[in-house]
This record gives C-alpha cells, structure tokens and sequence, in this order.
C-alpha cells in the first residue's frame, strides 16, 4: 500500500451511529469506487443518528440507507480485517479495538480525534450545529488525507 493511496479504508467509532457513517458516506462521495471504504463500531447498539442523517444530507451524502456494525459483525459477516489497508479511528475506544485487531496484521491504523456532538445542543439548530462542526471536520480530514481527484 502506498501510504497516500490506500486501496481499502475502515473508519471505526464507539457505535457506527455518528462519526464513521459520516466518514464513510463523504469519502465515498469523494473518491467513488477508487477507494474501498466500509465503517464499523466497538458497539452497535443503535442506529445511524438522524442528525448525521441531516447534515450529511446538507452535502449530498446519503445515509438512509447506512447500517450499523461492529466489529464482531463484520468478521462474522466475513469482511477481515486484513483485508484493509487502513483504519481510521474517530474515537479513543475505536483507536484501542483497532490497534487490538492490528496486533497480528500489518494495517495501518490513523487516530483523528474528531469531535463528539451526540447529546449536545438543546434546541434542533444547536443540534445540527454540533454535528455540522463533527461533519466539517471529518470532510477537512478526509480533503487533507485523501485529496480529491484533480485536486
């Protein structure tokens, strides 16, 4: 793998409600199918967050259709973790299940500590808001690392 084109992506959060289906959403946006990307979670829990579901929808990214995962789910639905060549973890509990699972694999594995709006915000807006700056950042992120096509 070249370390500025990986050919596979995961990016990892604590439930796969949130901050990965964004990620996974936008760079799907960005880069088609030039670059394998799935998300999962330690957890799954609950379902992708509708507040993820509006601000992405903001920036033409679908999530309706997201599902979430785990990574027990996703082995067990035989998608190995060996076969990407790099993680991405939104969060301190994904970023310690990711370094676990990566022990006997050669994968790299990249910490963004990307921002938590869940249970921030009293009224709609503020909510949007907060997920709007967890959006942003991850859309910063994913420019700077993968950058698109003809810049």
């Amino acid at each position: 793998m070249s370390a500025d084109k990986p050919t596979s992506v995961l990016f990892c959060c604590d439930y796969n409600s949130v901050r990965s289906p964004m990620a996974e959403g936008i760079m799907k946006k960005i880069h088609g199918t030039r670059i394998y990307v799935q998300s999962a979670g330690v957890r799954h829990e609950q379902e992708v967050d509708g507040f993820s579901v509006a601000v992405c929808a903001e920036i033409g990214v679908e999530l309706t259709r997201h599902r979430t995962r785990s990574f027990e789910e996703m082995e067990e639905w035989g998608d190995a973790f060996d076969s990407y060549d790099l993680i991405v973890a939104l969060s301190p509990a994904s970023l310690r299940h990711a370094q676990e699972y990566t022990r006997v694999h050669a994968i790299d594995v990249e910490y963004w500590p990307i921002f938590d709006p869940t249970g921030l915000g009293e009224t709609r807006e503020e909510k949007l808001a907060a997920y709007r700056q967890a959006r942003d950042q991850i859309l910063a992120r994913i420019k700077e690392r993968f950058p698109p096509e003809g810049g």
